[in-house]
């Protein structure tokens, strides 16, 4: 039985989205304006960005290619600890420990600030 973790499938669905990513920025170099005009609200809509603050299983997919789509880009230590939340693996280290506010610990997928980039 394959046993893949949480950090080899945060890197297979980073891929997934960043392929993903190529086909939109390709559509929008050969249809100027189809990205911001069509693409990324529907992808935003399909995020759940507004009634779901913490991606659910369904969600992750959608917000981590919107991160691909954003400035920063994703990031796989972020995903994997939402992989583990939402699969109940591991539980992540204690934030506070590490310095860093409960309500930060999984705000790294956090796109309802995008404003108008989506």
């Amino acid at each position: 039985m394959l046993q893949i973790s949480a950090q080899q499938l945060a890197e297979l669905l980073s891929g997934i989205a960043r392929a993903q990513s190529a086909v939109i920025n390709g559509i929008d170099r050969a249809m100027t304006g189809a990205k911001s005009t069509h693409i990324m609200p529907a992808v935003g809509n399909v995020a759940h960005l507004r009634d779901r603050p913490q991606a659910t299983l369904v969600d992750l997919p959608v917000r981590i290619l919107m991160s691909y789509e954003s400035r920063v880009g994703p990031d796989l230590a972020a995903i994997q600890r939402d992989l583990e939340r939402l699969c109940g693996g591991p539980a992540p280290s204690a934030p506070a420990a590490a310095g860093v506010p409960a309500a930060d610990a999984g705000g790294d997928m956090d796109f309802s600030n995008l404003g108008g980039k989506a």
